[in-house]
C-alpha cells in the first residue's frame, strides 16, 4: 500500500511549475504539479496517455490549438503523441497520472523550459 497527500507540503515557483512526485505503482506514477499564478508548461507531448485532475485552482488546457479551462475538480485524459499546454490563471495544484514507461524526468525538462 501507498499513500500520500497532494496537498501537504505545497511549494509554489514565481517562474515556473513546481513537480513532486507523490508515489509510483506497479502501473503508473502520481505527480503534483503546483503552478502559481500566471506560470506556464509550453506546448510538449508525450508518447504515452496521461490524466490530468484540477485539485484546486484553474487552468487553462490548451490541446491542439484549442483552449480548455478547467475547474477545481475537472479530469481529463489525453492520448500519447498530442501536443498541450497548460497556463495557471491563479494558484492552482494538479494532479498528473503518467504511465509506469513514462518518466518524471521529462515532467520536471516540461517545467523548466
Amino acid at each position: 500500500m501507498k499513500t500520500a497527500n497532494i496537498l501537504q507540503d505545497i511549494e509554489y515557483n514565481d517562474s515556473k511549475p513546481v513537480i513532486s512526485v507523490l508515489f509510483e505503482t506497479d502501473f503508473t506514477k502520481e505527480i503534483r504539479i503546483a503552478m502559481k499564478k500566471g506560470t506556464v508548461m509550453k506546448e510538449h507531448k508525450t508518447s504515452y496517455s496521461i490524466v490530468v485532475q484540477i485539485i484546486e485552482g484553474n487552468i487553462d488546457f490548451g490541446v491542439q490549438q484549442k483552449t480548455n479551462n478547467l475547474n477545481k475538480g475537472s479530469i481529463i485524459a489525453l492520448e500519447g503523441g498530442i501536443p498541450h499546454d497548460l497556463k495557471a490563471n491563479e494558484n492552482s495544484i494538479i494532479r498528473l497520472t503518467l504511465t509506469k514507461n513514462d518518466t518524471t524526468q521529462r515532467v520536471e525538462k516540461v517545467a523548466k523550459d
